[in-house]
């Protein structure tokens, strides 16, 4: 929970610029964050100053958070719903599913699955059949993963039903799922929502990182939008001074990993085992996407020389988990490649909320954030807005 706010950090640039939405007030505001990992969206909350609680069954992940004093319900989202958790003036409710069935890493399950769900989605919003039918028919599905990104739309409906809706709700998943976020769109409309879904890519938002995620913003209270980018989209062989005049550089690992040195990072994702098939890039690019065996990526020096391989704290800070974060538990790589940059994270977040950080102040008071220690961040709220009527 956010701290004493004679903790902040101080920063000194301006105030933030709030967007045409109505402000939700992060003091009064809760999020329940469900399958909430290591503490991805957890993390960019607690810099934005909301008060957040995670639902998560992985013991590792739930390891992690404990020793990040994140608040956590331990146990599967699919046994608990919005009375489990206290009402406030607002509330969230924000959701990463488990990706693995979807994306290129994962078995495929999803992919082919994309159609069932999104029929799914639409026979839960009719309200014309009976829950217990829908979650039964569930069980058909290829990987009983793929069935959990419906679950914020279960959550969201039954506190609609309830009478307690949620004022915003935020969602994110790899690029796949982006049907379902439509599919979502229409079936929240029908319950008074508006909503905005696209594909963001984390390096337009100063993450050290190529990376794409599909990303949906819900409100009761008027249609909002989706951030808009701080950075240049990074490509291949352009200089970092070319693009848009109007938006930052894209960041670099060297930037991220600072006394590592110069390396080139030479990918064994993605190749099929072929040596001829593996990118590289230099220290002076953002990374490949982070993922669960960033530690087959080799590096070598510009002489050739070959280095030691990313640390799991080092994997953290390319998705722009600060330095100290205290990973816990097993399988730390996995946990960091699952996770969403709370880089990005803050961005999202701060867009449903009706805020905006804006490239040329609100973007480096983010830098600040990223870089202070979570020892400090967890309970300061570095990037709670200094609002003026």
């Amino acid at each position: 929970m956010p701290g004493d706010r004679g903790c902040q950090l101080s920063i000194g640039f301006d105030p933030v610029t709030p967007t045409q939405l109505p402000l939700l007030q992060p003091e009064r505001t809760h999020m329940v964050d469900l399958f909430a990992g290591p503490g991805g969206l957890d993390v960019a909350a607690h810099w934005l100053g909301l008060t957040v609680e995670g639902v998560e069954w992985d013991e590792d992940a739930c390891r992690t958070r404990k020793a990040a004093r994140l608040a956590t319900v331990p146990g599967d989202v699919r046994d608990f719903g919005p009375n489990n958790f206290p009402d406030a003036e607002f509330k969230i409710l924000a959701g990463g599913p488990p990706c693995q069935t979807f994306t290129v890493a994962g078995s495929g399950a999803g992919r082919r699955a994309l159609d069932d769900v999104v029929d799914f989605a639409k026979r839960m919003a009719s309200g014309n059949e009976d829950p217990d039918r829908i979650k039964e028919d569930l069980k058909s599905l290829d990987d009983e993963r793929t069935g959990l990104v419906l679950e914020p739309l279960r959550w969201a409906l039954e506190a609609h039903r309830q009478g307690r809706p949620y004022d915003a709700i935020v969602l994110e998943q790899v690029p796949a799922v982006l049907p379902v976020w439509k599919a979502f769109e229409a079936a929240l409309g029908e319950i008074g929502y508006e909503a905005d879904s696209d594909i963001l890519h984390t390096e337009e938002f100063g993450v050290p990182q190529t990376r794409r995620r599909a990303i949906l913003i819900a409100r009761r209270d008027g249609k909002p939008s989706l951030p808009s980018s701080t950075h240049r989209r990074y490509r291949k062989g352009v200089p970092r001074s070319s693009g848009d005049s109007g938006l930052r550089a894209w960041e670099t690992m060297g930037r991220a990993l600072e006394g590592r040195g110069q390396f080139t990072v030479i990918s064994n994702y993605g190749t099929g085992g072929d040596p001829k098939a593996r990118g590289q890039r230099t220290s002076e690019e953002p990374a490949f996407t982070v993922t669960g065996k960033i530690s087959r990526n080799r590096l070598r020096s510009p002489s050739g020389e070959e280095l030691e391989r990313f640390e799991d704290k080092e994997a953290g800070r390319l998705q722009t988990f600060p330095a100290d974060y205290p990973w816990d538990g097993n399988a730390i790589a996995q946990q960091i490649g699952n996770a969403i940059p709370p880089r990005l994270a803050a961005h999202v977040l701060a867009a449903a909320i009706g805020w905006s950080l804006k490239p040329e102040s609100e973007s480096k008071k983010v830098d600040a954030a990223v870089d202070a220690p979570w020892a400090v961040t967890r309970d300061s709220s570095p990037l709670l807005p200094l609002v003026t009527d």
